[in-house]
């Protein structure tokens, strides 16, 4: 399947106000006080949901490249995963402002001694690169092989936020969604880990 630029650029400004949608949704509720009994606890679920939600979408685009031929798709991996960063940012400001009143040391204490925490604070500083070298700026003044390195942090970042989802909901013995998470980031990762491993095949077999 292929499409103009044209048609690249209408799919473009369709994804974005579509991946918007949460958020307007989110200030809408505000609005009108429709955020139930524990407003901060709606926030940060949802912040984190959507997080957890594009990440895995940002992480499919490469297998459904390849798969479906639809070579194209690669080129809402940025905007995607810059939404990644959007919701991330919103779930930490959560945490940070409404839970802690952005007083920064107490913060900080809460990240050391919370290990759900900790995981999920790592996960959102390593995603903060990942952001500020998204444009092609960016791209051409690191390298383009130092860039590919430094964003293969999301294999990394992914399984962090999984974690965290997966600690968070084991207080409350709801393991349904983290587990559903856990599978399809594992089966993501695992597809490349696979391509790879047969690329490496065929390579070999050819040097001899």
């Amino acid at each position: 399947m292929n499409v103009t630029n044209q048609q690249l650029a209408r799919i473009k400004w369709l994804l974005f106000a579509v991946a918007l949608l949460p958020f307007l949704r989110l200030l809408t509720y505000t609005y009108l006080d429709k955020l139930g009994a524990n407003p901060v606890e709606f926030i940060t679920r949802n912040t984190g949901d959507w997080t957890l939600y594009f990440l895995c979408i940002t992480l499919a685009m490469t297998p459904l490249r390849k798969l479906l031929q639809w070579h194209w798709i690669i080129r809402l991996r940025r905007m995607l995963g810059l939404y990644v960063f959007f919701y991330a940012f919103l779930h930490f400001m959560t945490f940070l402002w409404f839970d802690h009143f952005f007083e920064f040391e107490e913060m900080w204490a809460d990240v050391l001694k919370r290990p759900f925490i900790t995981v999920g604070f790592s996960a959102f500083v390593l995603l903060i690169p990942l952001a500020l070298t998204s444009s092609n700026g960016m791209i051409k003044r690191i390298g383009g092989k130092r860039w590919q390195l430094l964003h293969r942090l999301v294999y990394v970042i992914a399984p962090l936020a999984v974690l965290h989802y997966f600690w968070m909901k084991a207080g409350k013995h709801d393991f349904s969604q983290p587990l559903l998470f856990a599978v399809i980031v594992f089966s993501l990762l695992a597809i490349r880990v696979f391509w790879r491993w047969r690329a490496h095949l065929t390579h070999t077999a050819k040097a001899f």
